[in-house]
């Protein structure tokens, strides 16, 4: 009788606990919440780390970077200061842009932009990609030299490495400042000729395979995604519009973000001005990590809603998210007539079609169910 009973507790225990799982989906798949967050970063990258968190990490203005950590998505907890360059034994003076961290072997690296001191020439912009490591995701992060990832002769900005497992090689991805990066096009012509600007700056995405200890690169870098340079270019229309809009005489394809799916390689990039309302993303695929790259068809994927009467700008720097159960999200950066000129930071599912078009569902600012993240 007592076996009897005591199975007789295990199935209401077990009915009991699926019940309560149940119950927990059903809540989490009911719940909402409302883009922007309530973060304010720019160039947002999210990690879930071992620890089973979500950390944030973005360009907020400082001195270094910070970090925010969520076991949701949504709501964020501020973790403070995580590295601070600037000091006399960093290679780093100032400009701290674009972090990103990946967990290798039980540390943390943290890959950033910023601009080098060593300036012999004295240049306006003098960016490059350095390395920092820590234990933990909220830091203290330690560079791991005192220079550079690496130095190619021209500033750099906005690191993004991926790891492949299928030939265990690690590749970094970065854009080419357009600083005294004059490039010749129809658009540069057209900008002459309207009397708007003498020359057209551009800058350009790159990728190089990445040494496994991070301490440098293995051969030369090669040149990805590029603005078209003929108007009659599909692509040429959105990825111009700062230039024929006339809002500023430069031309970005920055912040890369990599990922594969099956056995094509997706690489997103924005394009325009990331401090004006044109500021908007596409992609490209590849069948290598190091292409060549071919920009999709339904470019831009993602872009300002003021047209559709919606108040989101600006939109771009994202990456991508997979979770357990296989939903995809993207995170970016954007304004809403509420923020101005800050840059804020929204969450918003892609998805890829059957025909293998990567597609978002954004940018939003109406109630989007909670992403379930067990």
């Amino acid at each position: 009788m007592k076996t009897m009973l005591n199975i007789f507790f295990c199935m209401l225990l077990l009915v009991s606990c699926r019940n309560n799982n149940n119950a927990v989906q059903e809540a989490t798949e009911k719940a909402t919440y409302t883009n922007p967050l309530n973060v304010a970063f720019g160039d947002p990258y999210i990690l879930k780390a071992a620890d089973g968190k979500f950390y944030m990490y973005g360009t907020s203005g400082e001195n270094g970077f910070k970090t925010y950590s969520s076991g949701d998505m949504i709501s964020w907890k501020d973790e403070g200061r995580i590295y601070t360059g600037g000091h006399d034994s960093s290679w780093a003076v100032d400009a701290f842009w674009a972090p990103e961290v990946y967990e290798r072997n039980g540390k943390y690296y943290l890959f950033f932009s910023a601009n080098w001191k060593h300036n012999p020439t004295k240049e306006l912009e003098n960016f490059r990609i350095g390395v920092a490591v820590a234990d933990k995701p909220t830091g203290p992060f330690k560079e791991m030299s005192d220079k550079p990832v690496f130095d190619p002769g021209y500033p750099i900005i906005d690191a993004n490495v991926y790891f492949d497992d299928e030939n265990g090689k690690c590749y970094l991805y970065y854009s080419r400042a357009c600083y005294k990066h004059p490039v010749k096009s129809e658009v540069a012509d057209w900008a002459k000729q309207e009397g708007f600007a003498k020359e057209i700056e551009e800058s350009w995405i790159y990728g190089v395979e990445l040494k496994p200890d991070f301490t440098g690169v293995t051969g030369q870098p090669v040149l990805l995604l590029s603005p078209p340079k003929s108007m009659s270019d599909k692509q040429a229309e959105w990825e111009s519009r700062s230039v024929t809009a006339k809002e500023v005489n430069r031309r970005w394809t920055e912040g890369s973000f990599i990922f594969k799916e099956k056995d094509v390689y997706y690489m997103m990039y924005s394009a325009n001005y990331f401090g004006g309302q044109y500021y908007a993303v596409g992609y490209a695929t590849a069948k290598h990590p190091l292409g060549p790259f071919t920009k999709a068809e339904n470019n831009p994927i993602l872009q300002k809603n003021t047209a559709q009467g919606g108040d989101v700008t600006g939109t771009g720097h994202n990456m991508a998210l997979r979770l357990s159960n296989g939903d995809m999200y993207t995170v970016y950066h954007g304004r809403t007539t509420k923020t101005g000129d800050e840059r804020v930071v929204f969450i918003d599912k892609m998805r890829i079609d059957s025909s293998g078009r990567l597609i978002i569902d954004g940018p939003t600012t109406t109630p989007q169910p909670v992403p379930v993240v067990k």
